[in-house]
């Protein structure tokens, strides 16, 4: 339960909501300019439809500000190499984003900023970075983490106040909200601590989206009875380096070999909780737009108007909190 009467901390994966919305929405749709806007209008509706359904007092869209940063790459060169941008007038290290989504990102910060939502990024570091420094250090109210990227399940905590994950990786309307119970249930690790075991399942069977390629031979389903064998993928070594423990001889053999990927892939995927997080403004979510006037001129040179419209409608439907 939360620990404080108020609703909870709301913590949004930008560029994760904001890429959904670009390709679940045609291109067509256009400012009067002929700019496209779908997924300025599409984020701006994700966002209207989130506060409406989890009510927080608080929330956040957290930014990539580095999402592919040098720590990462140095532990494992291959860490979202495949999504590095190829064409000739790409900047050093430039991800591969639709050029007509870039420019959209830019329309969504100032919508964001004349409606009074609070952005926040950390030099760096991903989105996942700040949204794990957050949830880690909130100790008054609930945190429900939003994104459609699996690997912030190792968020999920019982501890007050919660941590839970809204899972939207297959829509809005499809979204699961994730405790350690669910993680358990659904990932085979145990529930007692859900969340760093699925990070420690997650660094054993990679993931092929982010460039690693985790332990040759071991999937979803054998990691996760390992670490709920052994507990911990520290614990996990240690019986595989120890010649006297009760570990199939082929299981040893795939983990000694891979030892070295393994000790740099979990400092890969867990997550940092520590980041120097610069938040924007106050996160406390806004009875209605704090510069309407503003608000409403983009609405229109956006073609945004009813998205933007039912943004204020969900504003004006949170309860002020004391």
């Amino acid at each position: 339960m939360p620990t404080s009467s108020s609703g909870p901390l709301l913590l949004l994966d930008g560029a994760s909501l904001w890429f959904r919305a670009f390709f679940a929405i045609p291109e067509k749709i256009t400012a009067p300019d002929g700019r496209p806007v779908n997924a300025l209008r599409g984020f701006t509706d994700m966002v209207a439809a989130l506060i409406t359904r989890h009510r927080p007092s608080r929330l956040v869209v957290c930014l990539d500000l580095d999402w592919r940063p040098q720590f990462r790459v140095a532990l494992v060169p291959s860490y979202k190499a495949h999504r590095l941008a190829t064409a000739d007038d790409a900047a050093p290290g430039a991800e591969q984003v639709p050029d007509t989504l870039t420019p959209q990102v830019e329309m969504i910060a100032e919508v964001l900023a004349a409606a009074g939502i609070a952005t926040a990024g950390a030099e760096g570091y991903e989105a996942d970075d700040v949204i794990a420094t957050l949830a880690t250090a909130e100790h008054a109210d609930e945190v429900v983490v939003v994104s459609g990227d699996r690997d912030l399940l190792q968020l999920v905590r019982a501890d007050p106040p919660p941590v839970r994950v809204f899972y939207v990786g297959r829509g809005l309307a499809k979204a699961e909200l994730y405790g350690p119970a669910e993680v358990a249930a659904k990932y085979g690790v145990p529930q007692v601590n859900a969340g760093p075991a699925y990070a420690d399942m997650a660094t054993l069977r990679g993931d092929a989206s982010d460039g690693l390629p985790g332990v040759a031979g071991i999937g979803d389903k054998s990691a996760a009875t390992l670490i709920s064998r052994f507990g911990t993928l520290e614990a996990l070594m240690a019986a595989a380096a120890d010649p006297g423990s009760e570990m199939a001889r082929g299981v040893r053999a795939k983990l000694i070999a891979a030892q070295d990927y393994l000790t740099a892939a979990a400092r890969v995927v867990r997550v940092e909780r520590r980041a120097e997080v610069q938040v924007s403004g106050t996160d406390r979510l806004p009875a209605g737009p704090v510069d309407p006037g503003r608000l409403s001129v983009l609405a229109q040179a956006y073609n945004a108007e009813s998205p933007i419209s039912r943004l204020t409608t969900a504003l004006a439907g949170v309860a002020p909190q004391a």
